[in-house]
């Protein structure tokens, strides 16, 4: 379509530059606003979560994500995406799901043993570079975040000595013994509040 209107305009000797105004009845929101720049349209639209009229718009956050990432936004700051889209969804009151990339609150949290132990590995070495890459496809730091290592029921003893470490809480084997096997028995990720209680716990004895 691009290509067509593109053809069309030029044979018309008109200076009219493309936009690309894309909705997401398919799902498709993001790629097609993606491909619309890569097959020559000038401007493309988007909104703040993708949130529009019935299925919404693409996703402007998901937008400037890939092209930053694509090379192409190499100068612009993003590490406030967050905070945009978080003043956005509280506007129209609109619950952001954990599981939205980028801005989600799982986006850069892991509970899963062999995921920390890479992670934690790279930072002991001292590359934070490669921690923030090892098994994200998005570097979290680019855009404000950072990887989070937690506890759950598919975590390992790397799990929680780095979130014990975190808090400067020295850890012991019984102690990282009594939190995994907690988590072992939860069906969801430990809140924070949850591993302090099992801390203090055993601080007391």
């Amino acid at each position: 379509l691009i290509t067509f209107t593109r053809s069309l305009v030029a044979a018309m000797g008109c200076e009219v530059r493309i936009d690309w105004h894309g909705h997401n009845d398919r799902g498709l929101g993001l790629v097609n606003a993606i491909l619309a720049l890569e097959v020559g349209a000038d401007r493309v639209h988007g909104t703040a979560l993708g949130i529009g009229e019935r299925v919404g718009n693409a996703q402007m956050e998901l937008i400037l994500l890939n092209l930053k990432l694509l090379g192409l936004l190499e100068s612009q700051d993003l590490s406030h995406l967050l905070e945009y889209c978080q003043l956005a969804a509280k506007a129209v009151g609109w619950d952001v799901p954990i599981n939205y990339p980028l801005v989600g609150d799982d986006a850069f949290r892991t509970a899963t043993g062999v995921h920390a132990a890479a992670i934690i590995k790279a930072k002991q070495k001292g590359d934070d570079w490669l921690a923030d890459r090892i098994y994200s496809g998005v570097p979290a730091g680019i855009f404000g975040r950072q990887q989070e290592i937690c506890i759950g029921y598919m975590s390992g003893a790397s799990n929680v000595n780095y979130w014990l470490r975190q808090r400067d809480i020295e850890p012991n084997d019984e102690l990282v013994k009594g939190i995994l096997a907690r988590a072992k028995e939860s069906k969801h990720i430990l809140r924070d509040s949850e591993v302090m209680e099992l801390v203090e716990q055993h601080r007391q004895g």
